[in-house]
């Protein structure tokens, strides 16, 4: 089915007051399109219903655990799946609540989907993390999986089992497994949801900020950049080059952290600093060390390209939460 215009169109976003969620339901509800955002409203996640505002997006509140949800997915076009634990040490602490949420649930909204929009394109939010410590860079998606720790473990089930649908069943299902993105709406209160969240604000409030383990390599995708890859996914997800595929989702050339850190204070007219840190030693356990995404299956499967580089997307990021500081780490 392939999405030559959104208008009218119905979709489902899970996670929809989340980060990449609401970037999605945005961009969406920009086009036409008919849209509903589920979110359980988390208070350690990165949902915030300030995420929707002016978006035109009806905001539903529910857990992907428990929800009805055979009204929310019937007669749906697309189901933009965002819903996830995402947390690495959250994972660790309460892996039951992790596979709960990552893999039980999946299998249950997979049962429901089969009920009540047998035919929609599903576009499943993925992770990196399964790689675990590049054995190899860049990574392909041909790379050995070898999840580090418990959300790596959970996330890797859901993800197969919306596979084993789309092998099965014949739905048209694409995962996108993703790097560290960034950009507005992102959690910026704490490290919950990355370590570029807890940099800018510390750059915003004038206070230093930690970089653990400086020299390590990071690629980042802005989410103008992510949003465009899961519409492009959509688009393309009965074509065969894209139907039933996983694929890596980077961006531009990755950079070591301290070199990433040097250009949020650039991104902020020179103000800001930062101390240099070990990892922790409950982090460095499940860390990664460096990693860089091969995502040209991606792109030569879609067309799809990173056009946000890392300086203007951390300057569009600052310009857009200084005036929101407030009202996004309170």
């Amino acid at each position: 089915m392939a999405m030559d215009s959104w208008r009218g169109k119905r979709v489902l976003v899970t996670g929809g007051a989340g980060f990449l969620g609401s970037g999605i339901c945005h961009a969406l509800a920009a086009q036409g399109a008919r849209v509903v955002a589920l979110d359980a409203m988390v208070p350690d996640g990165g949902a915030n219903p300030l995420n929707l505002e002016g978006s035109n997006v009806m905001l539903v509140r529910g857990d992907i655990r428990d929800a009805e949800m055979h009204s929310l997915c019937q007669g749906i076009d697309v189901l933009f799946n965002m819903a996830a634990q995402t947390s690495h040490m959250g994972g660790q602490k309460d892996p039951v609540s992790d596979i709960a949420i990552n893999a039980v649930a999946q299998v249950r909204l997979i049962g429901i989907m089969r009920e009540a929009a047998p035919k929609a394109v599903v576009v499943h939010a993925s992770t990196r993390q399964f790689y675990g410590r590049p054995q190899y860079m860049p990574v392909d998606e041909k790379h050995t999986v070898n999840p580090p720790d418990s959300n790596g473990v959970s996330k890797w089930a859901g993800e197969q089992y919306w596979l084993l649908e789309n092998r099965v069943h014949g739905r048209p299902v694409v995962s996108l497994r993703l790097t560290n993105c960034y950009g507005p709406r992102l959690r910026i209160k704490d490290a919950r949801q990355t370590f570029l969240g807890i940099w800018i604000r510390r750059v915003l409030e004038g206070e230093p900020f930690e970089v653990w383990g400086g020299e390590q390599l990071r690629d980042l995708t802005y989410l103008d950049d992510v949003t465009d890859a899961f519409l492009r996914a959509a688009s393309h997800a009965t074509e065969p080059q894209v139907n039933g595929h996983v694929f890596n989702i980077g961006g531009p050339p990755p950079l070591s952290l301290k070199d990433l850190a040097d250009r949020l204070v650039a991104a902020n007219g020179g103000q800001g600093s930062y101390v240099m840190k070990e990892f922790p030693a409950d982090r460095a356990q499940i860390d990664i060390g460096s990693y860089a995404a091969d995502d040209r299956a991606f792109r030569a499967a879609t067309g799809w390209w990173p056009r946000v580089d890392v300086d203007e997307g951390l300057r569009r990021s600052l310009e857009w939460y200084r005036p929101r500081l407030e009202e996004y780490v309170a």
